[in-house]
């Protein structure tokens, strides 16, 4: 289990040009890139609130599914919660985070899974080609114990809600993102509300 610290780490995992990147420029940077630029492993941060103290929301931005699996059970180790993201256009993205899942359960361990936030996310909500229907997808998250959310990285839908209700589900401690205004951040600081930049 990974320690207690100011820093709260969330992985996503899914295959090659789900949209990983782009939901975590999406969020920490507000932009959007519509070349697709395969990762190795990138990091983001963002500031949230944790125990009503500020604390560095870290977001890992891993390689495909099956690409790197030492760095891939790491990350899951040094993770405290979930993104397993797929496309909504793509079956087959679906189906590949069903090993991902499984490891995630191995390495946390079967009887901690409830209290480990995970999010199944379908991604590309914009596009109008569609192989994966949300009511499959939501019994599917459901069976695996975890949240489910239809988001668009491109257009911005549904960005601030995953990661909402993903701290929402950490049990251990009680973590929140605010979107306060600027003139409000050293308030919303003190507060112990996120405040993001």
């Amino acid at each position: 289990m990974p320690e207690q610290s100011n820093d709260y780490r969330v992985v996503i995992f899914g295959a090659g040009g789900v949209g990983k990147s782009s939901l975590a420029l999406r969020f920490v940077k507000q932009t959007f890139r519509d070349a697709y630029v395969p990762t190795i492993e990138d990091t983001y941060t963002q500031v949230i609130s944790c125990d009503s103290n500020v604390c560095t929301l870290q977001i890992t931005d891993t390689a495909g599914s099956h690409q790197f699996p030492a760095m891939q059970r790491l990350s899951i180790t040094r993770g405290h919660a979930f993104i397993l993201i797929y496309s909504i256009s793509s079956m087959a993205s679906l189906e590949e985070l069903r090993p991902i899942y499984l490891l995630i359960k191995e390495i946390k361990g079967a009887e901690t899974m409830p209290s480990v936030p995970i999010m199944l996310v379908g991604n590309k909500s914009d596009e109008t080609h569609r192989e994966v229907k949300a009511e499959a997808a939501a019994h599917l998250a459901k069976s695996w114990g975890c949240g489910f959310i239809e988001i668009s990285a491109k257009t911005n839908h549904n960005i601030t809600e995953l990661f909402q209700e993903l701290l929402q589900m950490e049990k251990k401690r009680k973590m929140s993102l605010n979107l306060g205004d600027k003139k409000n951040k050293t308030s919303d600081k003190l507060k112990g509300k996120c405040v993001i930049t």
